[in-house]
C-alpha cells in the first residue's frame, strides 16, 4: 500500500527541518522529510572544502524559534554549523519524520484524487496532500564545460565535492573561479600548494570581516544572560542597514566602496594587482565578499592571478586565449551553482499535466517565491527573488514558514480543497518586483548567479527582510482560488 502523508517535504537542510519543527510545533504529525543523501545538513553537509565557513555572523544564522547554540566565535565554521544541525534534529526528535536516500525522482498531481504522487529515484511511491520543496538554490555545483577536460592528467574536482583524498601540499593548484567558496579556500591553499594559479573572470568587491574566537568571558555572559539575544538584534539592524548599498548612488553604496577600497588598499600593496582586483561594476552586482585573508593570499608570492579567459583545458593544464599554458597538477571548481532553475534533479508535474520545467521555460518566478499558478499545494522554501544580499537567509525562511502555515491552515477550514494561486496575482506579484528590482545593482552590467543572460533577476528579493516579512504576514486569499476536482468520467462496464 502506498504510503500517505498530509505533507511531504523535500530537502533536509536548514529549510527542510526548519519547517519540520514549526509543523510539529503546530501538532502536525502526518509528514515527512526526503533526504536525497545519507545525513541531514544540506549545504553545511555538502561543501567541506577548507575554509568553509558562514559568511553571517553565528547568533544571527540560527532560527529564532529554537535553543541558540552557544557558538565558539563570530562567523561559524561548517563543522560547528553541521554538528549543531545534527543537534536540533536530536533535540527536536525529528529523525523518525526523514527519509534518507530519498531522493525524489518526480511530483505528479493526481487532479481527480487531489493528491501529489512523489516517486523516489528507487522506485519507491508515496502521495501527500502538500508538498513543500526545501532544496535550495545552492545546491546543484556548476561546472563550465571546458574542452579537453577528459585529457587532463591531474585531479580535478568542485569545491562542493571536495576530494580530500588529493593531497595540495607543495602541488600546482588551479582554482578557476574566485567567488565567495573560493575566496574561502584560497587562502587556504595558498598556505600549503607549491603554486596556486587563480583564473578569475571578474572581481569581487571585498569588504572587512573581523572574525575571531569568543573569549571564555564572552562565552559565558552568552550563555547566561541576555547578551545572545542582543548581540543577535544588533546583528540583525547592522544587516538590514547594509540594504541601501545595493542602490547605485546612494550615500550608503558609496560608504560601502569606501570601505571595501580601503580594505583593498591596505592589503594589497602592488598597484598593479590592486587594479587587476579591483571591480568595474556597481556595489552589489555581484556577491559581497566578506574576508580578511582573501586578499593577503592574492599577494603571496606563490600565487598568481590570471584575467585572460580559458580557451581549453589539456593534459598539462589549463590554456588560456591567449596562447599561454599554466602547468598545473590540480584544478579545484569554485563556479558556483546551477542557481536559475530552482528545480531538483526531477520533475514536477501540476494541474493539466503541465510540466514545471515547461512553466518556467523563459525564467523561474513564484509569487512571494513560494507558488506556481497551477500547481495546487505546491509550496517552495527559498524559491525564485527570496535571495538577499545583506542579512541571513534563515530570516528569510522564517516568513516563509509562517505564511505556509497559514495556508495549511486555511486548506484545513476549507475541507482539505487544494490552494492555488491565481495567474494574475503571480503575473502581478512578478511584473512589480521586476520593476523595483531595476532600480538596484543586481541589474548592473557584471554577469551573476543572480540572474539570466538576458538580465531578468530571478534570485533577489528587491527590499529588506523587514519589507518581506510585511508581504508575508497574512495570507490573502484573495489571491488564491481553491480548486475544484474535475467531474469523473464514468468507466464504461
Amino acid at each position: 500500500m502506498t504510503p500517505h502523508f498530509k505533507i511531504a517535504i523535500v530537502g533536509a537542510g536548514f529549510a527542510g527541518l526548519g519547517m519540520a519543527i514549526r509543523l510539529k510545533a503546530q501538532g502536525e504529525t502526518s509528514f515527512v522529510v526526503l533526504e536525497k543523501a545519507g545525513r541531514v545538513g544540506g549545504t553545511w553537509r555538502d561543501n567541506t572544502y577548507p575554509g568553509a565557513a558562514c559568511d553571517v555572523q553565528s547568533h544571527l544564522y540560527w532560527f529564532s524559534f529554537d535553543a541558540q547554540p552557544n557558538w565558539s566565535r563570530i562567523y561559524p565554521l561548517q563543522p560547528e554549523i553541521l554538528a549543531n544541525i545534527d543537534a536540533m534534529v536530536a533535540r527536536h526528535d525529528l529523525l523518525p519524520n526523514i527519509r534518507l536516500n530519498a531522493e525524489l525522482g518526480s511530483a505528479a498531481w493526481d487532479e481527480r484524487d487531489s493528491v501529489w504522487r512523489l516517486q523516489l529515484r528507487d522506485g519507491r511511491m508515496l502521495e501527500a496532500n502538500i508538498v513543500i520543496t526545501a532544496w535550495g538554490q545552492l545546491n546543484r555545483p556548476s561546472i563550465p564545460d571546458f574542452s579537453g577536460v577528459a585529457n587532463f592528467a591531474g585531479a580535478w574536482f568542485h569545491s562542493a565535492q571536495w576530494n580530500h583524498a588529493v593531497q595540495l601540499q607543495g602541488k600546482r593548484v588551479a582554482s578557476i573561479g574566485n567567488g565567495p567558496s573560493a575566496a574561502q579556500f584560497i587562502p587556504e591553499i595558498a598556505e600549503v600548494a607549491g603554486h596556486l594559479t587563480v583564473f578569475q573572470r571578474s572581481p569581487n568587491y571585498i569588504v572587512p570581516r573581523q572574525d575571531r574566537a569568543y573569549t571564555e568571558e564572552e562565552l559565558a555572559q552568552f550563555a547566561t544572560g541576555p547578551a545572545r539575544a542582543e548581540s543577535r538584534e544588533l546583528y540583525y539592524q547592522e544587516h538590514e542597514g547594509w540594504f541601501p548599498a545595493f542602490y547605485p548612488g546612494t550615500e550608503r553604496a558609496a560608504e560601502f566602496e569606501a570601505l571595501a577600497r580601503a580594505h583593498l588598499e591596505e592589503q594589497v600593496a602592488d598597484p598593479v594587482l590592486r587594479e587587476r582586483l579591483w571591480p568595474r561594476y556597481p556595489l552589489g552586482c555581484k556577491r559581497l565578499i566578506i574576508s580578511d585573508d582573501f586578499l593577503p593570499a592574492m599577494a603571496r608570492p606563490n600565487v598568481t592571478l590570471v584575467t585572460e579567459h580559458i580557451e581549453c583545458i589539456e593534459e598539462k593544464g589549463v590554456r588560456t586565449k591567449d596562447g599561454m599554458l599554466h602547468d598545473v597538477d590540480v584544478i579545484v571548481y569554485g563556479t558556483g551553482f546551477d542557481t536559475l532553475q530552482f528545480l531538483g534533479a526531477g520533475d514536477i508535474t501540476g494541474r493539466g499535466g503541465r510540466s514545471l520545467r515547461q512553466a518556467w521555460h523563459a525564467a523561474p518566478r513564484a509569487y512571494l517565491g513560494m507558488n506556481i499558478a497551477g500547481f495546487p499545494n505546491l509550496f517552495m522554501l527559498y524559491g525564485p527573488n527570496t535571495n538577499l544580499g545583506h542579512n541571513s537567509i534563515l530570516l528569510m525562511l522564517e516568513c516563509q514558514f509562517e505564511y505556509i502555515l497559514q495556508a495549511v491552515n486555511a486548506i484545513d477550514q476549507h475541507d482539505g480543497r487544494p490552494l492555488d494561486v491565481r495567474s494574475d496575482a503571480l503575473a502581478t506579484f512578478n511584473r512589480r518586483l521586476q520593476n523595483d528590482l531595476q532600480a538596484t545593482a543586481w541589474a548592473g552590467s557584471c554577469i551573476s548567479w543572480y540572474k539570466t543572460a538576458d538580465n531578468l533577476i530571478t534570485n533577489n528579493w528587491s527590499g529588506s527582510v523587514e519589507d518581506y516579512r510585511a508581504r508575508t504576514s497574512q495570507l490573502d486569499l484573495n489571491d488564491y482560488e481553491f480548486v475544484e476536482a474535475p467531474p469523473q468520467t464514468a468507466r464504461a462496464g
